[in-house]
């Protein structure tokens, strides 16, 4: 593929991702805030002071810890903040994935760009994201040990990187296969073995050590997960559909219509 049409591929990318964080931050905003907002009020409840009470007479409530000033308001967090971290995600990502598309163009089958884009979406989707989460789901802010969070943050982007690698050897397994089993067959055979590749590393990875109290509500902590996931689910569907749509325009250019024939002019 030369040069000019991968950095117009880049750009467009970069471009779908944008698109797509706006509308995952939407998302985000008006889904996912309410758990967040759940969560922090039901463990600064949990972490008040008590009053302490003995014999007949109540003795005198111990004085409230100082807080701490926050650097960052938590409305701004949940604005400007929220709003930059899911953009620049969405920018960097989309650039990424453009990347692996021009590269995989061609070479997953005789797909059209668009198809092509919607698949290396759903991939790019299931490894960095889907299959990781399963393993180490997302735990709300203000909740866990914070001694942990290195552990945890570590575990993480080592099962993504499994993912990533055991996605890449089933693809390049299924192509193998290919011509002796047929491409569905062979395709088929390829997700199973990924299946069981990475269920292999669940039982293998260590868990993240850190267990959510029994007193947090199992309520907030569903909410929250669905609401996470949910926003990746969104930021990776508007990307293949935009980026799709872009790269068609890019790679497959509707031909103008063919100038008319004149009429054969009968001889004399």
């Amino acid at each position: 593929m030369p040069a000019s049409t991968v950095r117009n591929l880049l750009v467009r990318g970069m471009l779908a991702g944008l698109v797509a964080g706006v509308i995952a931050f939407a998302f985000a905003f008006f889904v996912g805030e309410g758990p967040v907002d759940q969560s922090i009020a039901q463990e600064s409840a949990a972490s008040a002071p008590q009053h302490v009470h003995g014999g007949d007479a109540a003795a005198p409530a111990a004085p409230a810890a100082e807080e701490e000033e926050e650097l960052v308001s938590r409305s701004l967090q949940s604005t400007a903040g929220l709003a930059t971290g899911v953009l620049v995600y969405g920018v960097a990502l989309g650039g990424i994935a453009a990347l692996v598309y021009s590269f995989a163009l061609g070479r997953i089958g005789r797909f059209s760009p668009r198809a092509s884009a919607a698949l290396v979406s759903a991939a790019a989707f299931t490894t960095v994201y889907l299959v990781p989460f399963l393993k180490y789901p997302a735990t709300p802010p203000a909740v866990g040990n914070p001694d942990t969070i290195g552990k945890r943050t570590t575990l993480f982007f080592l099962m993504i990187l499994l993912s990533v690698l055991l996605g890449v050897a089933a693809l390049i397994l299924g192509r193998r296969l290919a011509p002796r089993l047929g491409n569905w067959n062979a395709s088929v055979v390829a997700g199973l073995a990924f299946a069981v590749a990475v269920t292999v590393a669940f039982v293998l990875l260590p868990g993240n050590g850190d267990a959510i109290k029994d007193t947090f509500p199992a309520a907030v902590l569903w909410k929250f997960r669905v609401a996470t996931l949910g926003i990746q689910v969104v930021l990776w569907a508007a990307f293949g559909l935009v980026f799709g749509q872009l790269a068609e325009r890019l790679l497959a250019p509707r031909q103008a219509p063919a100038a008319p024939q004149a009429a054969a002019v009968p001889a004399a």
